[in-house]
């Protein structure tokens, strides 16, 4: 693996975290990509995260987790790996509720039966904590995502592509199948407004996977 992260821009630490990141990379798609295209994803997926994001430590992992994202996509495209699931990608404007909520609620009751992503058109800095409390209240935790851009990899692996409220931000491929879910944005709202947008969101979401004869875990 070569040394693409040592860069003046970062620290010591982010630079090790990095290197680090690249190999664990390197190992999960060995056989499948070459480490030249592994450290391009890393390296450009840090750079979308490090002029909005204002907790730098995390960069390396995020830039890290929307690698592997990014790359498992390729894989898909290219078709160096198929395992028949469908792909569903959610998209929203800031990807920090409806979108959000989507992905939680399709990977809660998808299971290992189907694949989902999520991103906005102009990504912010956090999840929207009222959209935290309302899936909780679910029993979902969707702590553990971030708002991040979408990449033509992403899309391009999608089957189905949700979007709620980005409009003509939104990507259009053809061959893609998409889904336009007009639902209020969360964005600003208290909580017992909110509410009644994510029952709707939960609704949708099992109706889609329905539609996809992907069975619902209970």
């Amino acid at each position: 693996m070569s040394h693409t992260f040592d860069r003046g821009d970062l620290s010591i630490d982010q630079n090790l975290a990095l290197r680090t990141a690249a190999r664990r990379l390197g190992e999960e798609f060995a056989g499948t990509f070459a480490a030249e295209t592994i450290e391009r994803f890393l390296c450009t997926s840090y750079d979308q995260f490090a002029t909005r994001t204002t907790v730098p430590n995390f960069l390396p992992l995020l830039a890290e987790r929307f690698a592997r994202q990014r790359l498992h996509a390729l894989a898909r495209v290219e078709q160096r790996t198929t395992d028949g699931r469908p792909v569903v990608l959610f998209l929203c404007v800031h990807n920090a509720g409806r979108s959000q909520m989507a992905l939680g609620f399709f990977t809660h009751y998808a299971g290992e039966g189907a694949v989902a992503w999520s991103g906005g058109s102009e990504p912010g800095q956090q999840i929207n904590p009222v959209a935290v409390e309302a899936m909780r209240e679910r029993g979902i935790d969707i702590t553990a995502e971030f708002p991040k851009p979408w990449t033509d990899e992403i899309v391009r692996a999608a089957d189905v592509v949700v979007t709620m409220g980005c409009g003509d931000a939104c990507p259009v491929f053809p061959g893609k199948r998409y889904l336009d879910w007009e639902l209020d944005d969360p964005a600003g709202q208290g909580i017992e407004d909110v509410r009644p947008i994510c029952d709707e969101i939960e609704r949708r979401v099992r109706s889609l996977l329905a539609d996809l004869d992907v069975p619902v875990r209970s």
